[in-house]
């Protein structure tokens, strides 16, 4: 067979050239190391690729681990004890930090301040002394706190001056500085969000699973009762029940007793999930596989079905947690959720709750800003991990 090109008419007098060897289709060009990279990976490799690019989301994943992370040791970041008094510094205003003082760099320091009472308003009235900075100290020894239990410790990341005070966002009607009481707040509000998550999760993925499984009457009887919680208001709901909680219990039955009502409130949402999720599923081929190999309901949901839907999951549940740490601050808020001595978000802005307080002292506002940056970066890491875990997107 001659190897010389055939020439085939074109209707326009253009001539195309046909290569006369034989096809191979076993022949394919050689992938790179890259695509061979991607090819070999597995789902969650490619979900955190995918998520890497959503620079919001990742960058709200990492504020919320270092909050997370540094949760143990709050007692070291705050500068004051959680209930240390400061009866000369009521309702102090906050001392901001600075640099230069007289044109000079002396580092991080604050200006002291002196008070005198005001007749006309019955209030105080701080002057500050701007001749004589005070220099934070950093990595120093402060105030004596009892770190979980192993002993008197007194290391703390920063402390306020020499013989001075550091209120960097001031201090509440006690004297009690109020950043650091928002310091030890946060284990509180961080930590009721995962602890009712887990407590929803167990329950929508059982009862989800089990109703998109099974079918018939099990489905019937979990929709009904879903529409049935659906149809009663949320916040009366949550408040009838936080209002039965009896007052003679110690804070740490509060404590639990506000998560479990939170994790039982929130999971009807997520069981339709689930049970959407498994009516799809459970008519695949590696399902009927299962069966056929005499595999048992409870190991084909738990390890064929749930694995194939996990990140939808993952992600679910960082878009449910900001849900969580509102329920428990709205409660605290309105005194129905934890109460003092605990110390939480929603705890220190029942404070605020007097208008002419705020009007004079608008500082005790402040702990509405973490809610505010966690909750917002809850949301901005969900729909990352949303849009990272759709195989379509």
């Amino acid at each position: 067979m001659s190897s010389a090109p055939v020439t085939m008419p074109a209707p326009l007098g253009e001539t195309h050239w046909v290569n006369p060897a034989p096809f191979n289709p076993d022949v394919t060009k050689p992938m790179t190391a890259e695509e061979e990279r991607y090819y070999r990976a597995s789902g969650l490799q490619l979900i955190w690729w995918k998520f890497k690019r959503h620079r919001v989301a990742l960058v709200s994943a990492i504020f919320l681990a270092l909050l997370y992370i540094s949760l143990p040791f709050v007692e070291m970041i705050a500068p004051y004890g959680m209930t240390s008094r400061h009866a000369d510094h009521l309702y102090a205003p906050p001392q901001p930090i600075h640099l230069f003082h007289e044109g000079k760099f002396e580092g991080p320091f604050v200006y002291p301040y002196k008070f005198k009472f005001n007749l006309e308003t019955f209030t105080r009235d701080y002057v500050v002394d701007r001749t004589t900075p005070q220099k934070l100290r950093f990595f120093c020894r402060g105030e004596a706190y009892d770190f979980w239990g192993m002993g008197k410790m007194n290391a703390h990341l920063m402390c306020p001056p020499e013989n001075g005070t550091a209120f960097l966002l001031g201090t509440d009607r006690l004297g009690r500085d109020l950043l650091s009481r928002i310091i030890y707040g946060a284990r509180i509000s961080l930590t009721v969000g995962l602890i009712g998550i887990a407590v929803s999760f167990v329950i929508g993925l059982t009862l989800g699973g089990l109703a998109g499984y099974l079918g018939g009457w099990v489905d019937a009887t979990v929709q009904r009762s879903i529409e049935i919680l659906r149809s009663l208001p949320e916040l009366p709901l949550w408040l009838a029940l936080s209002a039965a909680l009896p007052v003679n219990w110690s804070p740490i039955l509060v404590f639990f007793a506000i998560t479990i009502i939170l994790g039982l409130l929130d999971w009807p949402g997520l069981a339709r999930a689930v049970r959407s999720k498994l009516l799809a599923l459970r008519e695949e081929d590696f399902v009927k596989a299962a069966e056929l190999m005499g595999a048992s309901r409870t190991r084909i949901i738990g390890r064929h079905l749930v694995p194939n839907f996990m990140s939808h999951l993952i992600a679910s549940a960082t878009l449910s947690i900001p849900s969580m740490i509102l329920g428990e601050t709205a409660l605290s808020f309105l005194g129905l959720g934890l109460r003092p001595p605990v110390t939480s978000w929603g705890v220190l802005l029942n404070e605020a709750q007097n208008l002419a307080a705020v009007n004079l002292y608008p500082w005790l506002l402040f702990p509405m800003l973490p809610v505010i940056l966690v909750v917002l970066a809850f949301n901005f890491m969900g729909d990352g991990l949303r849009d990272a875990a759709d195989p379509y997107h």
